[in-house]
């Protein structure tokens, strides 16, 4: 079996060492680092994140990471966004009125849950679409670790000719939001798949399985 290389972008945010141990423990030889050439070079490359969608975004341009997220995709190599990780690809965030500007590989908006209880800690069932490589293999009532107060409500991307419909899975907490994205070699998930025991080592085992 052809061991897989998976560089955690380390650009001062996200559970790192969490995501290293939950990839090594599936198989792949994994480094943390903000080395950009590792990054680019890598089969796979997981963006992680926690705290808050400006200060992630800050520290990812520090580092130009969304540069590398951009170049990787340009060139159909795969990239994993992992909570915040995830909610940065997206077009802009807005955390107490102030709008901030996302990677914008995904159109939309991160924006408040809501639900009588924020922010969303624990474990949630998630709606996976028919064909998600992601989820495969895993039931229905499966349980992902979450904790966010923020998310994506809204769907936007829409497909066009010669574009696949992304596949989009879904959780409520208060409001349905979007639990993970599949589109192409550009997935992510807002729950921990590293601190999703079984069922998150099975959904990395998935991702490992297309690079």
């Amino acid at each position: 079996m052809v061991v897989k290389r998976v560089v955690v972008l380390d650009y001062g945010s996200g559970n790192l060492r969490s995501a290293e141990r939950a990839l090594a423990r599936v198989g792949a030889d994994v480094t943390v680092t903000s080395d950009l050439d590792a990054a680019m070079e890598a089969d796979g490359l997981v963006v992680p994140g926690v705290g808050a969608f400006a200060a992630c975004m800050a520290g990812l341009r520090g580092v130009r990471g969304e540069q590398v997220v951009g170049r990787r995709l340009a060139g159909g190599r795969p990239v994993l966004g992992i909570c915040v990780g995830m909610q940065i690809l997206f077009a802009k965030g807005v955390e107490h009125g102030v709008e901030t500007e996302g990677c914008g590989e995904w159109p939309g908006t991160v924006e408040r849950l809501e639900a009588p209880v924020l922010p969303h800690m624990g474990w949630n069932t998630v709606k996976a679409p028919e064909g998600s490589v992601l989820f495969r293999g895993l039931d229905a009532d499966t349980r992902f670790y979450f904790v966010h107060s923020y998310g994506v409500r809204e769907w936007e991307l829409r497909p066009g000719p010669g574009f696949a419909e992304p596949l989009v899975t879904w959780a409520e907490h208060g409001v349905p939001f979007v639990a993970a994205a599949e589109n192409g070699p550009l997935m992510a998930t807002q729950f921990h798949p590293e601190k999703s025991g079984d069922a998150g080592a099975a959904l990395l085992t998935n991702w490992l399985g297309v690079l």
